[in-house]
C-alpha cells in the first residue's frame, strides 16, 4: 500500500499521537517513514527586525536546530521499537507547508501523516491551519489526525480525539 510516510512534528503532544498512529500504519504497510521538523530562516527575521548581527543569527539557528533534533528523537524512537526504517530532516522554510511537501516529492513519499489542529472561529480565520495548507498543495494523499482545541487556550486544552472521517 504505502511504502514511506513523512510524518511532521512540531514537537507537541498532538503531533507525537498522529506519529505514533502513522507509525502503526508503517508497520502494517511495511513502510519506511521520514520524520521532519521545519524551522524559519532566522536571517530574515532578525534582519526584519533591525537587529542583525552574526552571532544571534548562529545562536538561534542552533538553538533552533537542536530544539528539532530534539522532537525528531521522539520519531526515531518509536518507529525503531516497532521495528520500522526511519530517517529525519530538518528543514528551513518560512512556510512550514512548503517544506513538507516539497520533502515528500524529494524524497518520494506517497503518503503524509500530520496532525491538525483544528480551532473554531475567529481564531481559525487569522490563524490558519498547516495541514490544511499541505491538503491543498500535496499531490499525494495526507492523512490526519484531528485534535479540537479550545479558542481560548489552544495549547492549553486537552485534545479530543477523533479517528473517523466523518466527524468534521
Amino acid at each position: 500500500m504505502f511504502k514511506h510516510i513523512l510524518m511532521p512534528t512540531d514537537g507537541s503532544d498532538h503531533s507525537e499521537r498522529a506519529i505514533e498512529r502513522g507509525i502503526e500504519l508503517a508497520k502494517l504497510c511495511g513502510s519506511k517513514v521520514t520524520g521532519i521538523h521545519v524551522v524559519p530562516d532566522y536571517r530574515l527575521m532578525i534582519a526584519y527586525e533591525g537587529a542583525f548581527d552574526p552571532v544571534t543569527y548562529e545562536k538561534v539557528e542552533e538553538e533552533a536546530r537542536a530544539r528539532a533534533a530534539s522532537f525528531l528523537v521522539f520519531v526515531q524512537k518509536t518507529a525503531a521499537a516497532a521495528g520500522v526504517p526511519c530517517d529525519t530532516v530538518v528543514a528551513t522554510n518560512d512556510h512550514p507547508y512548503d517544506a513538507i511537501v516539497n520533502t515528500a516529492n524529494e524524497r518520494g513519499c506517497d503518503l503524509i501523516v500530520m496532525t491538525s489542529r483544528y480551532r473554531r472561529g475567529l481564531v481559525s480565520l487569522i490563524m490558519g491551519n498547516e495541514a490544511s495548507r499541505v491538503l491543498h498543495r500535496a499531490s499525494i494523499p495526507v492523512l490526519t489526525f484531528r485534535a479540537l482545541m479550545s479558542v481560548d487556550h489552544p495549547d492549553k486544552a486537552t485534545p479530543k480525539w477523533s479517528d473517523q472521517s466523518h466527524d468534521r
